[in-house]
């Protein structure tokens, strides 16, 4: 059975818990996803779901359901134990891949989602009434050269070399 951490761990694990999720916030992740996944890449072993909720000050719920999307992301696995009821999880054998091809699955899926908006976008410019309209003449050539960005963005996220690199 696991020892409790020392203070010192434990004020170390939860400091680059708390920095882990303002930066997972700031790319669009959530804070308390990039708490969990911290505060489980710096823990030893398998972790229970109650030890997490504890140690990190948030409810069940939100351990719960950060752990259900770090998991349908490949970054964390759930652990069963034979005879036990709780939910035990530990980070991906290999974290830096699976948070790469994590990140990447996320980038693609936005990209896919901004391509389809600018396309709507563009039928409505493409009306004859836009035509008329100097902000919306203006507008339409700006939605052109992000379709083009969007495109260029596409190609890298999907380049070979990229993929290659990320195994």
């Amino acid at each position: 059975m696991k020892t409790q951490p020392s203070n010192k761990a434990r004020e170390i694990r939860l400091r680059l818990a708390e920095n882990g999720g303002l930066t997972a916030q700031e790319l669009g992740f959530g804070r308390i996803p990039g708490q969990v996944l911290v505060f489980l890449y710096l823990w030893d072993g398998d972790c229970p779901l109650e030890q997490i909720e504890q140690e990190l000050g948030l409810s069940k719920a939100a351990v719960s359901i950060a752990a259900r999307q770090l998991e349908r992301l490949g970054l964390l696995r759930r652990v069963h134990k034979n005879g036990v009821r709780k939910r035990y999880y530990r980070t991906a054998d290999n974290l830096g891949s699976a948070l790469q091809a994590g990140v990447m699955s996320v980038l693609r899926r936005k990209m896919e989602t901004l391509g389809s908006e600018l396309n709507q976008v563009s039928e409505l410019l493409d009306e004859k009434s836009s035509r008329d309209d100097a902000d919306l003449q203006f507008m339409e050539s700006r939605v052109r050269r992000a379709k083009v960005l969007r495109d260029r963005l596409d190609k890298i996220l999907n380049n070979r070399l990229l993929q290659f690199l990320g195994r």
